[in-house]
């Protein structure tokens, strides 16, 4: 049956009116825009998914610390569900959360990858697991566009990783806009940073009830790539 549901799935689509879907979340520009896609189209969102790292504190795709993501998840007004894992347990314990969300009544997982097959073909396997239907709004979009749509509508996003062999540190804490764009691209970067050269977090937008205040801290080199840790600014008094 989950089979049949995957090979049936439009991937380069939203889901439908109506259906509650749950959304990958990293915290980033694409599952952010591939959500808003989503919820534009009249489908309705049910949860935020995040991976985090083995301690639990952490994202594991951008280093995101809890209080940020659930932040964002309140300025969105959605659920945010965690799980930890390894990346030797990631896969299954990916599946165990669809399966939880399938019980709750979320009938499909909306993913922001945009062209790297090995994600779709993943994305679509783990839902058929889970009896659900995966959607990309995003895929094979032409990135630049994508940015400019993102930008258009009002997003707002702040670098907080990169690779260090091709962008090095100083990027970390800049907003996302035309100007930096343009930078990637006179650096042969790809602008969407779709080979991994950067990852951002989102701070607000068109479905954000607030903006996120956020305060950097420290910089981190680890595996080949730089983290800004950042934490949510202290309510004024």
């Amino acid at each position: 049956m989950g089979e049949a549901i995957a090979e049936a799935t439009d991937s380069a689509s939203t889901p439908p009116a109506g259906t509650p879907f749950a959304c990958s979340w990293s915290g980033g520009k694409d599952s952010c825009l591939a959500l808003y896609r989503a919820i534009s189209a009249g489908a309705k969102p049910f949860a935020l998914l995040t991976m985090l790292e083995e301690s639990g504190e952490r994202s594991r795709a951008h280093g995101l610390g809890l209080q940020v993501l659930r932040a964002q998840a309140a300025s969105l007004g959605l659920t945010l569900v965690t799980r930890a894992a390894s990346w030797e347990t990631y896969e299954p314990t990916f599946v165990s959360a669809l399966r939880d969300l399938r019980e709750a009544g979320v009938e499909a997982c909306v993913f922001g990858d945009i062209d790297l097959n090995e994600h779709r073909q993943w994305e679509r396997k783990v839902c058929a697991a889970a009896a659900m239907n995966a959607h990309l709004p995003l895929w094979q979009m032409e990135r630049k566009a994508l940015l400019e749509e993102l930008l258009s509508l009002g997003f707002q996003a702040m670098v907080v990783a990169t690779k260090d062999e091709s962008l090095g540190q100083r990027f970390l804490g800049r907003m996302l806009d035309a100007e930096l764009i343009r930078e990637f691209e006179r650096m042969g970067i790809d602008p969407c940073g779709e080979a991994g050269e950067y990852h951002t977090v989102v701070v607000n937008g068109p479905i954000f009830a607030h903006r996120l205040r956020l305060v950097q801290d420290r910089r981190t080199l680890h595996s080949g790539y730089w983290f800004l840790d950042v934490q949510m600014a202290e309510p004024a008094r």
